[in-house]
């Protein structure tokens, strides 16, 4: 019974999946994504937990457009441009839905867009 269990734990070690920067870049995406959308989803009720959502969004494209400028950066020049225009338009998109003057389906489709592109590289 003993060598079942570490057989068992050995093959579940070399399938357990790798976590790289994609990988991570995509759960945290996607986890602040779904909390946009949960939020939204129950309307007035939902909007405390919506700026809080937001707000979470905006710092994490913050950091991103930080590591996009940064010298070790490696993505290609064309990339870091399309993705450090998307961080500005997040900051300056946001206050728009903290104020209630705009949806978050524009943010949605970015951070959407974003995940796309991250998917194949996310295993």
């Amino acid at each position: 019974m003993n060598a079942q269990l570490k057989a068992k734990n050995a093959y579940a070690a070399a399938n357990a999946q790798i976590n790289t920067p994609k990988s991570y870049e995509y759960k945290i995406i996607a986890r602040v994504t779904r909390e946009i959308i949960e939020a939204a989803r129950k309307g007035k009720d939902g909007f405390p937990a919506l700026l809080e959502a937001v707000e979470l969004n905006r710092k994490l494209w913050r950091i991103l457009e930080q590591d996009l400028v940064s010298d070790d950066n490696h993505l290609p020049a064309s990339t870091k441009e399309n993705l450090v225009y998307l961080a500005e338009f997040t900051r300056q998109y946001t206050p728009k839905i903290i104020r209630r003057e705009a949806g978050v389906q524009p943010i949605l489709e970015v951070n959407t867009a974003i995940l796309r592109g991250l998917r194949g590289g996310a295993t």
